[in-house]
């Protein structure tokens, strides 16, 4: 895990789920995954979307042309754990296709404009996952 993402945990466990500087007015969670390959628990802080009592995930990894480790993670293994807060719950992972993640793709990038540059940054779609949580 980057350094980078030791520290946003790290705030994100000291304040009840609240980063600072650009996470300031995000929501964010922690999602656990199980390493596709190595087995291991990967953790992964990431910005989320709510909706009524939905909540989304996008890999985008920046607009990158590849696809976030995670994401690979919870399609090899869609038993996940969420941290939201100071709440941790066990989840399932379901990837949203078509129209239906298009619609939540648009509502995304519209309220974070950041979503937008990423999709158009890149050639693939990025997935969106909604969090089953238990």
């Amino acid at each position: 895990m980057s350094d980078w993402n030791v520290q946003v945990i790290e705030e994100f466990r000291t304040n009840d789920g609240r980063v600072g500087g650009w996470f300031a007015d995000k929501d964010m969670l922690i999602l656990h995954t199980t390493g596709a390959r190595s087995g291991l628990e990967r953790l992964a802080p990431l910005v989320y979307r709510r909706e009524s009592d939905r909540k989304f995930v996008f890999a985008s990894k920046g607009g990158s042309d590849t696809h976030p480790d995670w994401y690979h993670n919870l399609k090899a293994n869609p038993a996940v754990t969420v941290e939201i807060g100071s709440d941790t719950s066990k989840a399932t992972a379901v990837e949203v296709h078509g129209e239906e993640r298009d619609a939540i793709y648009a509502r995304q990038a519209a309220a974070l404009d950041n979503f937008a540059t990423y999709q158009a940054g890149t050639d693939r779609i990025i997935p969106v996952i909604e969090l089953l949580i238990e």
